[in-house]
């Protein structure tokens, strides 16, 4: 990949870059400069002229992204909804409304949808009943949990990614009914009849990463570890020529269970995803990855190895490796720390 910092037309960076089997990689440099806490959310607006000749990513605030959700999924419902599935939606919304006066709660239709799927609209609808249903007093469960199995039933397609991306929003909605109504009952049924159904790899992983939180609130403790080892079997099971996927998926984890150290099986989770982590370094070929293995590691508190690892990878660069520099800041940063 050649690359360069340009003076030429005012341009910022520039790079050569190419898509692979695992997409498009940002270069190192450039993500750190742009994207400075993995912690933190980004959000873009995608935009391919008609020439389909270039691709711009224009950052927005989360805001402005949830502004821009809000207004295309307005259109969107003015296009496919008829008038009178919106009288009977605001029928319905307004009778859970004088039954929870009390109550402000709606639903966070920008964290459940995370991806977009053809049918969204229309689950949309059955998941805002669902949600009312939830939060009334005494809770109808029964009566909210089957508008929920309706929406999973009636809305598949022929096509699995799809279908996975329904699957996947209907667990991120179900997480914030548990957190918000304390229904823990809940999370043993997804685990059963949603997350099992998920056909697509990365959201299969990413829906057992996403459900670790709520499972050690209510100390499902065994459901976690299952979890975890489920995980780390998913990503065994990608090939090399996957790299990427195998990071990111890696990266995802530990940005979740990274603030669960006061837990009382933080200990074994960390220790597995290191064990799983620690071998990537003989594998990878890319030098940025074991950078990011030994970032990882040191965010679930293994400094000592990732000092090692650091150290030993920094012996056996080329004197001219681009990654030098910045690897010895990191063995230095390390070396500060206490084990």
């Amino acid at each position: 990949m050649e690359e360069k910092k340009s003076s030429e037309n005012h341009n910022y960076y520039e790079a050569i870059i190419k898509k692979n089997k695992t997409g498009i990689t940002f270069p190192k440099e450039l993500r750190e400069k742009l994207f400075p806490s993995e912690d933190d959310d980004y959000f873009f607006k995608l935009i391919v002229p008609q020439e389909k000749d270039k691709i711009v990513l224009r950052f927005l605030t989360e805001k402005e992204a949830e502004l821009y959700e809000k207004e295309s999924n307005q259109q969107q419902n003015e296009k496919d909804n008829t008038d009178a599935a919106k009288n009977v939606k605001k029928k319905k919304k307004k009778a859970s409304k004088e039954k929870n006066n009390s109550s402000q709660l709606e639903p966070n239709w920008s964290n459940y949808f995370v991806y977009d799927f053809s049918k969204k609209e229309k689950v949309k609808q059955i998941l805002e009943s669902a949600y009312y249903k939830f939060a009334e007093t005494p809770i109808e469960y029964d009566d909210a949990l089957g508008r929920v199995k309706y929406a999973l039933v009636s809305f598949l397609t022929s096509t699995k990614t799809e279908n996975a991306k329904l699957f996947y929003s209907v667990v991120r909605f179900l997480i914030d009914i548990i957190k918000t109504f304390d229904l823990p009952r809940l999370i043993d049924w997804i685990y059963e009849k949603v997350i099992q159904n998920i056909e697509s790899k990365f959201l299969y992983e990413l829906a057992l990463i996403d459900m670790i939180p709520v499972s050690i609130k209510y100390e499902k403790y065994e459901l976690v570890e299952n979890s975890i080892d489920k995980i780390l079997t998913s990503i065994h099971d990608y090939s090399m020529d996957e790299s990427y996927n195998i990071m990111n998926s890696f990266k995802q984890l530990v940005k979740k269970v990274r603030k669960l150290k006061q837990i009382s099986i933080s200990t074994t989770i960390f220790d597995k995803i290191k064990e799983s982590l620690i071998p990537y370094m003989e594998k990878f070929k890319n030098n940025d990855y074991k950078i990011q293995i030994i970032e990882s590691l040191e965010d679930l508190g293994f400094i000592e190895d990732a000092y090692t690892l650091a150290d030993n990878l920094v012996k056996n660069l080329d004197p001219d490796s681009v990654v030098l520099a910045e690897l010895r800041k990191i063995r230095n940063r390390l070396k500060e720390k206490p084990l």
